[in-house]
């Protein structure tokens, strides 16, 4: 049986019911193959939005920056909605209004957490930078206190929020379907560019796999 997110009042669709999509397996998928993401606050009454990249562990999303951050140290333990977004294509239509786009985008409501335990902390931090690149974390410099000390993540589980999926052409009104315009589809593809050495590496260090290999 396919696990579902309630449906309630901040999650559910408005509009255009038939896009949205509240099971875990949709939401994941989406969480999944897009790191960057948008967190809003509310700080003194007044909102927030910082860009960021998250990852999930399970039935829980994660996120991290500096612990000097105000948005960050205000939103421990406070309402918090996260966002994430993949651009697919550009829908031209034959008329203005039904122009659209093709997307996949997620959004979660929930409390932020804190992770405190330092271990954790450097559990998350590795899970993190593993799930993008396989392996990478125990070959690098271990870190610091420091490090640990100026780095904050949060967290929360996901428990509220949809996802909205948009797919295929233009759908158009039935007379428009007569006029000499053109509509269709433009893909629109994310892709991976060649890696740049760092001209301060040394001297014949290896490429490794998960660089060279790396996809999105």
């Amino acid at each position: 049986m396919t696990e579902t997110l309630p449906v309630t009042d901040r999650s559910r669709l408005r509009r255009l019911h038939e896009r949205g999509h509240f099971d875990r397996a949709t939401i994941n998928s989406i969480l999944d193959a897009q790191p960057m993401c948008s967190v809003g606050y509310i700080i003194d009454g007044k909102p927030f939005v910082t860009p960021t990249l998250q990852w999930r562990e399970g039935n829980h999303v994660y996120w991290h920056g500096s612990s000097a951050s105000r948005a960050l140290r205000n939103s421990r333990d406070a309402q918090v909605c996260l966002s994430v977004a993949i651009l697919d294509g550009f829908v031209l239509a034959r008329s203005g209004m039904h122009h659209s786009v093709n997307s996949r985008s997620v959004t979660l409501f929930g409390t932020a957490s804190k992770v405190e335990d330092p271990a954790e902390k450097l559990d998350k931090l590795g899970r993190f930078v593993n799930g993008l690149f396989p392996g990478r974390y125990e070959g690098l410099r271990p870190d610091h206190a420091q490090d640990l000390k100026a780095t904050m993540v949060l967290g929360m589980e996901i428990s509220e929020g949809s996802a909205k999926m948009r797919t295929g052409g233009p759908v158009d009104e039935e007379e428009d379907y007569d006029l000499p315009i053109w509509a269709g589809v433009i893909p629109v593809h994310t892709s991976v560019g060649k890696p740049i050495p760092d001209p301060r590496n040394i001297k014949d260090v290896p490429m490794p796999d998960h660089v060279r290999s790396f996809r999105l």
